[in-house]
Formats: structure tokens, sequence, C-alpha cells
């Protein structure tokens, strides 16, 4: 499986730095793009050093590298995760502002009808985000809140994580334990 990762600058991007962790464990092939926002949140709110990140992807684009492969919808890949999201980033891709690789590749992925999942941050939201986010579901996307569940009964922000984190890897038939399943 071959799948296109995305960390924009919303609050959040250790959910991001999990997933990657995720992928990488199960032997998934990720092309990652980091936003310049993304970029700083690592710092703000992570012991995670961008290098080390980098190490987590196959494959790392810069956010304006509009020549990339991925850029193109010959780019054979399977789907594309943008976690946590923006509601800019949201708003580009609902949109098909194609201005930049996050929103270019995520056009690509729902214009050929694969899979793709948005993680939104944001809270609340206003009815322009919520129209965008309908449009998304529309379009193809699974729009995903970054709202973990409490029923597996969390005792850290690792275990809120994993929670999403295996909720995104069970929308592409990735197998994983992350998180208690409701009995």
């Amino acid at each position: 499986m071959k799948l296109i990762v995305a960390i924009c600058g919303a609050s959040g991007v250790g959910y991001g730095i999990e997933l990657l962790k995720a992928l990488k464990e199960a032997k998934v092939e990720t092309h990652l793009i980091l936003s310049e926002w993304a970029e700083k949140l690592v710092k703000e709110e992570t012991d995670t050093s961008l290098n080390e990140i980098k190490k987590l992807a196959s494959k790392v684009y810069g956010y304006r590298e509009m020549d990339a492969a991925i850029s193109s919808s010959s780019f054979l890949v399977d789907g594309m995760i943008v976690c946590p999201a923006t509601v800019k980033t949201v708003s580009e891709i609902a949109n098909a502002d194609s201005s930049n690789l996050i929103s270019r590749a995520a056009d690509n992925t729902l214009k050929m009808k694969r899979k793709m999942v948005v993680c939104i941050r944001e809270t609340p939201l206003s009815p322009g985000c919520l129209k965008n986010l309908y449009n998304l579901s529309i379009y193809g996307a699974v729009v995903m809140p970054l709202s973990p569940g409490f029923y597996h009964k969390p005792k850290s922000i690792k275990d809120l994580e994993a929670f999403i984190v295996g909720k995104v890897l069970d929308v592409f038939g990735i197998e994983n334990k992350k998180f208690k399943r409701w009995e």
C-alpha cells in the first residue's frame, strides 16, 4: 500500500506523527508533506525533531514542491490522509485550490476517486467550514474530526492519539490494535 500523508499547521500535530509511526510499523509506503506551519507547531507541541518525523516517511516533499511526482494524478497511490487538517487546507481542498502540494495532491486523490481522510482539528466550526467539510464528504472524502472516544478509558494523550490513528487505519483496511474496540 502507498499513501500520501499531509500534516498541516493545526494544533495536534502529534496525531500525524503517531499516524506515521503506525504506517511505518504496518510497512506502508508513505509520501509526506509538512506544511510550513506544521513545521513550526512540531517545535511548539512535541519533543520530536523534524528530522525524526521525516525519517518515519518513505519520501518527503516540500510544501511548495509543485514538480513532485505526487503532484500528478498519474502517480499511483492508494489514498491520502490529511492529519491534522486546518480550516485553510479544508477550504483549499473543497474548492480545488491547488496552490500548494497538499491541496494539489488532495485534488488528484479526489478526482481519481481514491480514498481520502481529512482529520479536522478546529473547534468550533464556522458555517463556511462546515459547508466545506460537507462538500468534501460529498466528493468522497472521509471527514474525521479529531474527537477521540472515551469508552476505552484513555490514560494519556498517546491513548487519545492511538484511538484516532486506529480509526484512520480502519478506513484503509490496515489491521491494528490501537484501541479497545466496542464489545
